[in-house]
């Protein structure tokens, strides 16, 4: 066998389709994308449609609904706190609130609040700031001398505008 001999197998190779080079060819004008509009446009595609039948997302019920003055808050646990407190990332003598959790690394931002929760074990008295906590958490910190404040959470911006004057 030699390199210069070598072929592809048969049918291996397809001829290039010749699109927009005259009516003769059988795929001249439109290249075989029909009329003009949406769906001559490459990279297009009519989302749900089904060619006419009812689609699916309006043959199934509707069922819930998205509530837009939802608070989206922040969570930390108590073990989280600890491990924090132990590699000296956070204060203790200082009020711990969504900004001290931040600079610690705990949170990547503060949306709405910082809600407490408390799974894991907090060995040390702290004083937090937060927009919610569960009940184990408040009395986990209590139990060992701290005090939780729960402050109301930051308005959404919506809310926030004052409305303007007619």
């Amino acid at each position: 066998m030699r390199l210069h001999t070598l072929k592809n197998v048969k049918g291996a190779v397809h001829r290039k389709k010749r699109v927009g080079c005259g009516e003769g060819g059988g795929h001249g004008k439109t290249s075989g994308r029909g009329g003009k509009g949406q769906t001559a446009r490459t990279g297009v595609a009519i989302n749900g449609f089904e060619g006419g039948q009812m689609p699916l997302f309006r043959r199934l019920p509707k069922k819930g609904f998205n509530n837009i003055f939802r608070l989206e808050l922040s969570e930390v646990n108590l073990g989280r706190l600890q491990q924090a407190i132990e590699s000296k990332r956070l204060d203790v003598s200082q009020t711990v609130n969504g900004t001290a959790l931040v600079a610690a690394g705990l949170l990547s931002r503060v949306r709405d609040g910082v809600r407490l929760l408390g799974k894991g074990e907090l060995k040390t008295k702290l004083t937090i700031e937060v927009a919610g906590a569960s009940k184990s958490a408040i009395a986990a910190v209590e139990k060992l001398g701290g005090s939780v404040i729960v402050k109301a959470p930051k308005p959404k911006k919506e809310e926030a505008k004052p409305k303007a004057k007619a």
